[in-house]
């Protein structure tokens, strides 16, 4: 197994997947509920909430998304775009979908009122860190995925045709699957204009 300086630095964005899996869906699952576990929230509140699509349920979410843009996009454009949704997307093996339950943030705001306008920034917080735990441990197992954010236009059919709780709130969507070439070198920014260090 790499280590976790290696894992984080392998997490790359990968618009290039296939359907095939270099490991079992039990083993997929093992990565999320560990995630779901393990990554901390403010106040302990556990708001995040997590759905695996795989198999008819992976392509039907893609479905959903070139149906919902088919909708808004100019007719001329609508081919480039249904292609990068085939190809980056739809093409691989399965999609996280990332939400946030909107009754424990509320229900924190009422009861700790001088932090309210804090817990819809806080649950955003602890999405993120799961969705990078995930993203870093799919890495890990042999996959290439990137991170979509299609919500909110496509919120209310999905939610529909999942039967998602009215009350979580769709942050992201993570596509994934084996990476059928590398993604492109990546620039970095000089560390001196980004970390200052006062001893």
């Amino acid at each position: 197994m790499k280590n976790l300086k290696k894992a984080i630095e392998g997490r790359r964005t990968y618009y290039s997947i296939s359907d095939k899996s270099p490991v079992s869906n039990d083993e997929i699952k093992a990565i999320i509920d560990f995630a779901v576990l393990n990554v901390p929230s403010a106040f302990n509140s556990q708001s995040t909430r997590v759905v695996l699509l795989l198999n008819d349920n992976h392509k039907k979410l893609w479905n959903i998304v070139k149906k919902v843009l088919k909708k808004m996009v100019p007719a001329d454009a609508f081919p480039s775009t249904e292609a990068k949704i085939n190809n980056a997307f739809a093409a691989g093996y399965g999609t996280v979908l990332f939400y946030e339950d909107q009754s424990v943030v509320e229900g924190l705001q009422k009861a700790f009122p001088s932090y309210s306008d804090n817990f819809p920034v806080w649950s955003q917080h602890t999405s993120a860190m799961h969705q990078f735990t995930i993203w870093t441990m799919l890495e890990e197992a042999g996959f290439g995925a990137s991170l979509q954010h299609y919500n909110p236009i496509i919120d209310e059919e999905v939610a529909k045709s999942f039967s998602i709780d009215a009350k979580w709130k769709l942050i992201a969507q993570m596509p994934f699957g084996t990476p059928t070439s590398e993604p492109a070198p990546k620039e970095f920014q000089s560390l001196e204009e980004r970390v200052l260090v006062f001893k």
